[in-house]
């Protein structure tokens, strides 16, 4: 089901972003100009558990900010859901490839539990870089951030060992570990739902 937005318009508290401002302040420090730019094109949305917030096939135009919740992303192979990466609290997500080159989406975006998101357009991200130039270093640094989270999930790929793959998940993703379903778990690190449970058996035995 695609995702019913709510919209709560342009102007609002400051206090709705604050979330937002902190993350990116953490970065490199905002200045007045651009909080109250964002104060003005950054729009709340509303996700409910299992809605879509994109549908492969589709253009994204926003960049969204987790305020509440877990997102996740999703390809098809066949019949088959591959999940590609999971995403909760203070962290910025899009379809990097459909949001970049405005060409059509090759995951899915789905709430795993209700989202309270912000959300920002393309349009207004590229002209925040051009009127603020001092933004293009938080730019910089949130590109490399993304680096070294698809880094990440690039080593799961590599290790050969499920053991290793799910050590490894929990000690980068373990806030994530009584959040997620197994089933998404398991198709995140390349392994069947059948041999995570065992993994997760034999690791909670004592030796």
């Amino acid at each position: 089901m695609k995702a019913l937005i709510n919209n709560s318009g342009i102007k609002q508290d400051a206090a709705i972003i604050q979330p937002l401002i902190s993350a990116l302040n953490h970065f490199h420090p905002l200045e007045d100009k651009v909080i109250q730019y964002f104060n003005k094109n950054v729009s709340s949305v509303s996700v409910k558990r299992g809605d879509m917030l994109l549908e492969a096939g589709d253009r994204c135009d926003h960049i969204y900010f987790i305020k509440q919740g877990v997102l996740r992303g999703f390809m098809y192979e066949g019949k088959k859901e591959i999940t590609t990466w999971l995403s909760t609290e203070n962290e910025l997500v899009t379809s990097i490839f459909s949001f970049g080159l405005q060409l059509p989406a090759v995951e899915n975006i789905e709430a795993i539990e209700n989202c309270d998101l912000l959300s920002i357009s393309k349009e207004a991200v590229n002209t925040v870089y051009k009127k603020y130039p001092g933004f293009n270093i938080t730019g910089r640094k949130l590109l490399e951030e993304y680096y070294r989270d698809a880094e990440k999930r690039a080593f799961i790929a590599r290790l050969s060992s499920a053991e290793n793959k799910y050590i490894f998940f929990l000690e980068n993703y373990g806030h994530l570990s009584n959040r997620v379903q197994l089933g998404y778990i398991a198709s995140f690190l390349g392994i069947t739902l059948e041999t995570l449970s065992r993994v997760r058996k034999r690791l909670s035995t004592p030796s």
